[in-house]
C-alpha cells in the first residue's frame, strides 16, 4: 500500500524517508513517513486539495482506515543548523529521537543544539532535526543514521569523549518533559536506505 501512496503524483511533494519502527515502539506495525513539500504552506495546501479529489488516494485512505488503530500527523520545520535530509545508500538503521520540551524552551533548545551538532556530524550520522509547528507543540525530532546498533553505541560513546558534548547535555536535559527513542528499518521505497 505504501508504494501506491508514493506513486500518486502530486507536485512539490517528495518522500524523504519511510522507515517503520522496529524497536522501542509498543506496536511492531507502526510506521513513520517523512514528506517534504517544496514551496511551503501553499505547496502543502495545493497537495491536500489535489489529493482530496484523487480517486486512487481516496481508495487508499478507505483501505488504510480499516487497518489503523491510530494515526498522528505533525507539520514540522527543519532546524537551520542541521543538514537537509539527503538520500542515503544502505544498509542503515535509523534512530528517531523525540523530545517533548517544556513550553517556552524551543529557542534555548535550538541555540544549544546549534553549537552541539558539530559533535555528532563526524560520522555523518545526523540526518535531520525538526520541530513541530502544527500538532503537538514543543516537540523536537532528531533523526540519526547508523550502520547497525553497534555503530550507534560506538558513535554515541565517542560523542561523550568530546569536550563540550557533556555541557550540551547538561543545558538541554532540564528543558525536556519526555523523550523517546525508536530504531527504524527503512522500507524499500525509502530514499533513506
Amino acid at each position: 500500500m505504501a508504494p501506491r501512496l508514493c506513486s500518486i503524483s502530486v507536485a512539490a511533494r517528495r518522500l524523504l524517508g519511510g522507515p517503520g519502527p522496529r524497536a522501542g515502539d509498543v506496536t511492531a506495525a507502526a510506521a513513520a513517513h517523512l514528506w517534504r513539500f517544496s514551496g511551503g504552506y501553499p505547496a502543502l495546501m495545493d497537495c491536500m486539495n489535489k489529493l482530496k479529489n484523487n480517486k486512487e488516494y481516496l481508495e487508499f485512505r478507505r483501505e488504510r482506515s480499516q487497518m489503523l488503530l491510530s494515526r498522528r500527523n505533525q507539520l514540522l520545520l527543519e532546524f537551520s543548523f542541521w543538514n537537509e535530509p539527503q538520500p542515503r545508500l544502505g544498509p542503515n538503521i535509523y534512530e528517531l529521537r523525540t523530545y517533548k520540551l517544556k513550553p517556552g524552551t524551543m529557542i534555548e533548545w535550538g541555540n544549544n543544539w546549534a553549537r552541539a551538532i558539530k559533535y555528532r556530524q563526524e560520522n555523518q550520522e545526523a540526518v535531520g532535526g525538526f520541530f513541530s509547528q502544527i500538532g503537538e507543540l514543543y516537540v523536537v525530532h532528531h533523526l540519526w543514521a547508523y550502520k547497525d546498533l553497534q555503530s550507534r553505541e560506538e558513535t554515541r560513546n565517542a560523542a561523550w569523549r568530546k569536550r563540550g558534548w557533556d555541557e550540551n547535555v547538561y543545558y538541554t536535559v532540564p528543558l525536556v518533559r519526555h523523550m523517546e527513542s525508536r530504531i527504524m528499518i527503512p522500507l524499500k521505497i525509502s530514499p533513506l536506505q
